[in-house]
């Protein structure tokens, strides 16, 4: 084994050496871990824009692309600056890995030292493009994504904390929540000291009080040419794309996939079918594997002799994926996006509790979900024929002979044989360490190929085996569209059409119109009613919620006074906490707790209520008795220490037991050291779990703090901070408190405050109530409505707020939107849009609405010419208006003045903007009698071999199964529900 001399990793910026009191321990087979910021020239994104984004009708990954309560970005820097990041190092003799807080935790760097390969894609530049969920996300290394893709945060940062563990490993915890349900995740990068394997160990906590969708990707980007392999196991026959809509024979593609006819490339370039090259896919293209019985895939660089493995257990850990730009024009415009040298990659990725996009799956109330992934690097053994977290085989067979190659993660006595059966062929015992080939080859003449075992043993025990495998050629099933709710047959399946819709999140179908055809049908059907309660609930419609839970009762009751099930009496027992009537809420929670799966939750949340009530001993006996029974919910044991400390108990050893199986929990640290979450988000949230424990007085100070938290990319509390903290004040009986909490809310900075989720609604209708002068409180609780799908009751409360003589340039905006949107109001909507752009008229994202609206409401395009020319300097803000000017002035035969445009301007894709950019250039030089030609790469996009099929179709319809709608992203008529 040869490893990288230290001296030349500490020319690298990215990767300096460890500080010296680590670099003693490494040489002694420590791995270590130290935290030393790099500086990477950085394109860095530009500020959000100050209005809410209301994009639940966003095809985003094939579900929706709600962006709200978080600010949208839509614009990056075009040149680079030299910037600091915080970074975490980790090495032991076979790895380096870089990680970055401040970009989710994201692994940057993979290095393996054994043959100098950074088996992970490292990007020497962070050049976001506009491809994130909230507008910029950057190419390379490993993301992890949840609770859907590409993640929420992934560039905001994560909480970290360095683990040293007795057997030398070393362990970088990753925490943080997701932004828009508030779940809670931690994902600790694990390096062991022998070995050369990279462990990512995740738990999952759902600590909100609802069932809730996820799912897990962990995104790993290969750098990628015409001799790079992406390989999955040998009983891989078929692979699907997005949401199963199609499918093809895998490695060689038997189909046209995405619009690509590989069978006729074949024919002209043997080998052009195959499908598992980079270099043979010309589009952008996702491929998911079908089905398999084996737990590893991973990558292989032919030319560089290197690659990797990624393992992870199949029955949890099923999804395996290749993603590309394509090796074409277009997909090379994308890779110059993302940066600057570093060329072409493929994303290689792994699911976990998900098998496709979208592919979510539940966590209940309190869920945990624990479970480990696992990349290595390997030497020149070739693709993976199969693989364990010990080691990796590939196996070439000829008529004759078998030549066999592996590669271990830890130094091994390793013992390599090949048999026909029980009889050995040949074997070889030799020690083995990582970054090593270890070759053998057998004679196998007069011995069937499927007798054949491969075999790499650690004494008697087995790390690795290998035999030929035939998989089955049979067609996998291939989605279609459901049936429009009339036609649906069975109320069954009306249920269950909805219940897909709402977990998968799509993005243009709704599930009420399934629901409520099952209910014209069959009034009662508890598990609709149910369904519909559980939605009218998350949207803070709890007397419509009440309804539904009842409803569902009476049919579960109507033979069985105890039925299998009692979920309807704890979504009834929510309800009624929620609009005050604690008694009877306790009372539908005990009955709740009768059924073992609901136990818990049930549990958790009477036990707050009676914690709220001041029955501290009550709530505390619930609590342990939970925690006997065996519940495994961290919410219990929060319980257990903040009511132990109401009663004066000395909680300090219950608090550091806590934090063994809680790393970066911020009520542990808090109870610690008093300390609070830099991040306002997180400080309210850490306020809202003491104040549900009756910790009143802990959670107004947090509250008080967080009320002058930095404003920062998750966007603003500080109004919604004062308004909570208002309504704990006003529950704890001190009216003077709420007051004044109230009135400094219209005082602070509200720019990105964007109010979400039950306990922000609750504050701002209790501020109405308390003040119907509070104009703030109606403005931002029409956001709220509106994001939740409220928006004739957004609408309106926008309205409200305007007749309290409170205005400001987003209100006017949003109220535009919703008339058009919602109350067919047209002259209203652009009413409205004028007085916004007279109250901010340097807002460039108000013009580019205001625009859309002309375009939608047909005015005159020389109006719409003129609004623009005379606004230029905005215009020149944003591509999208630039592109807008083109064609106007293209329209008003000013082609020549539309082209100019053009120069000298680098254009950044946007979402919804696909081909736009291209298309007006085109346009422009069509007009002026130029020739088609490949456009320049400052366009920022190439054409396309393959036009994606159109979302519309010519009924007007939308696609069931559409990539991008850019039509839905803004004023489009809806129907309130």
């Amino acid at each position: 084994m040869t490893l990288t001399p230290d001296a030349e990793v500490a020319v690298d910026p990215l990767t300096p050496p460890p500080p010296p009191a680590l670099a003693a321990r490494l040489a002694d087979g420590a791995a270590v871990a130290w935290s030393q910021p790099i500086v990477v020239p950085t394109y860095l994104p530009e500020a959000p824009s100050t209005v809410p984004m209301y994009l639940d009708h966003r095809v985003y990954q094939g579900s929706s692309g709600r962006v709200y309560p978080l600010p949208f970005v839509e614009r990056i820097a075009s040149e680079p600056t030299d910037h600091t990041w915080q970074a975490i190092h980790i090495e032991n003799r076979y790895l380096r890995l870089v990680i970055l807080p401040e970009l989710g935790g994201r692994i940057h760097v993979g290095h393996d030292k054994t043959t100098g390969y950074d088996f992970f894609y490292r990007n020497k530049v962070i050049k976001p493009a506009l491809v994130g969920l909230t507008g910029p996300w950057v190419s390379g290394g490993v993301e992890f994504n949840w609770p859907q893709h590409h993640r929420p945060a992934t560039f905001l940062p994560v909480e970290t904390r360095i683990e040293e563990h007795d057997d030398g490993s070393v362990t970088v915890w990753c925490a943080d929540h997701d932004p828009f349900e508030r779940m809670a995740a931690v994902h600790g990068i694990r390096v062991h000291a022998d070995r050369s394997t990279v462990e990512a160990v995740v738990r999952l906590h759902n600590r909100t009080d609802v069932r809730q969708s996820f799912l897990w990707w962990a995104n790993a980007a290969v750098r990628v040419h015409e001799d790079y392999q992406s390989f999955f196991p040998q009983d891989v026959r078929y692979v699907a794309d997005h949401a199963r809509r199609a499918i093809t024979a895998f490695p060689a593609a038997d189909r046209p996939y995405y619009g690509v006819d590989y069978p006729a490339r074949a024919r002209e370039v043997p080998g052009a079918d195959r499908i598992d090259f980079y270099a043979n896919i010309p589009v952008p293209t996702s491929y998911m594997i079908v089905d398999s019985a084996e737990s590893f895939f991973g990558g292989y660089d032919h030319a560089a002799g290197a690659g990797f493995v990624h393992w992870a257990d199949r029955r949890f850990s099923p999804g395996k994926k290749q993603w590309t730009w394509g090796n074409a024009p277009f997909g090379h415009a994308w890779d110059h996006l993302l940066t600057d040298e570093d060329g072409p990659y493929v994303e290689l990725m792994a699911g976990v509790y998900t098998e496709n996009q979208p592919d979510f799956s539940w966590l209940l109330p309190g869920e945990v979900r624990r479970f480990t992934q696992t990349w290595y690097p390997i030497p020149g053994i070739g693709p993976a024929h199969q693989a364990t977290t010990e080691a990796a085989l590939h196996v070439d067979l000829d008529t004759t002979t078998a030549t066999v190659s592996t590669a271990v993660t830890r130094p091994v006595t390793g013992r390599l044989q090949v048999r026909a059966g029980t009889r050995v062929l040949a074997e070889h015992t030799t020690a083995m360490d990582p970054g090593e080939v270890y070759r053998l080859r057998a004679d196998y003449r007069g011995e069937a190929v499927e007798d054949l075992v491969v075999e790499l043993l650690d004494g008697s025990r087995s790390l690795v085996s290998w035999r030929l495998t035939v998989p089955d050629d049979d067609e996998p099933w291939t989605a279609t569209e459901p049936l429009a709710p009339k036609d649906v047959p069975t109320t069954e399946e009306l249920y269950l059409t909805g219940l897909h819709l709402e977990q998968y999140r799509h993005p243009t179908r709704s599930p009420l119109p399934y629901w409520r055809e099952a209910l014209r049908r069959d009034p009662g059907d508890s598990r609709v009613h149910l369904a519909l309660g559980w939605h009218a609930y998350r949207r803070a419609e709890y007397d419509r919620a009440e309804d539904h839970a009842r409803a569902a009762i009476r049919r579960l009751s109507l033979r069985n006074e105890n039925p299998r099930s009692t979920e309807s009496w704890y979504l009834l027992g929510l309800i009624l906490a929620r609009i005050g009537r604690e008694r009877e809420a306790i009372a539908a929670l005990g009955k709740a707790a009768w059924d073992g799966g609901w136990r818990a939750a049930s549990g958790v949340v009477s036990a707050r209520l009676r914690a709220q009530r001041g029955d501290v001993d009550a709530a505390r006996d619930d609590v342990l008795a939970l925690l006997e029974e065996g519940a495994n919910d961290p919410r219990l044991v929060a319980m257990r220490i903040l009511l132990g400390r109401r009663r004066g108990e000395d909680v300090s050893a219950r608090v550091s037991a806590a934090q063994v199986n809680s790393p970066l929990d911020d009520l542990l640290r808090h109870l610690t050291d008093g300390a609070v979450p830099a991040d306002g988000g997180l400080a309210v949230d850490l306020a809202m779990e003491l104040a549900g424990a009756g910790a009143t007085d802990d959670a107004i100070a947090l509250l008080e703090q967080a009320a002058t938290s930095e404003i920062g990319p998750c966007g603003n509390v500080r109004p919604i901070a004062l308004y909570l903290l208002a309504l704990i004040a006003d529950r704890a009986g001190r009216p003077e408190t709420a007051a004044s909490a109230r009135r400094r809310a219209s005082e602070v900075d509200r720019r990105w405050c964007l109010p979400h989720g039950l306990d922000a609604h609750d504050a701002l209708v209790a501020a109405r109530q308390a003040d119907p002068g509070d104009g703030l409180a109606a403005a931002l609780l029409g956001m709220l409505l509106y994001a939740a799908g409220r928006r004739r009751d957004a609408v309106n409360a926008w309205r409200d707020a305007l007749q309290t003589g409170f205005e400001d340039a987003t209100l006017h905006r949003n109220l535009g939107l919703g008339a058009y949107a919602v109350l067919g109001d047209d002259d209203l909507a652009w009413r409205s849009y004028e007085r916004a752009r007279a109250l901010d008229p340097n807002d460039a994202r108000l013009l580019f609405e205001q625009d859309r609206l002309a375009e939608r409401l047909g005015r005159d395009k020389q109006d719409r010419l003129a609004r623009l020319e005379a606004a230029q300097r905005l215009v020149s803000q944003r591509d999208d208006l630039t592109v807008e000017l083109a064609r106007l002035r293209t329209a008003a035969g000013r082609a020549a003045d539309a082209l100019a445009l053009f120069d000298g301007r680098s254009f950044q894709p946007w979402e919804g903007g696909e081909g736009r950019v291209l298309a007006a250039w085109d346009e422009a030089r069509d007009a002026l009698g130029l020739p088609r030609t490949e456009p320049p790469t400052s366009l920022g996009e190439a054409r396309p071999v393959v036009l994606p099929p159109a979302a519309l179709r010519e009924d007007g319809t939308t696609d069931y199964f559409a990539t991008s709608l850019p039509e839905l992203l803004l004023f489009t008529r809806e129907v309130d529900d």
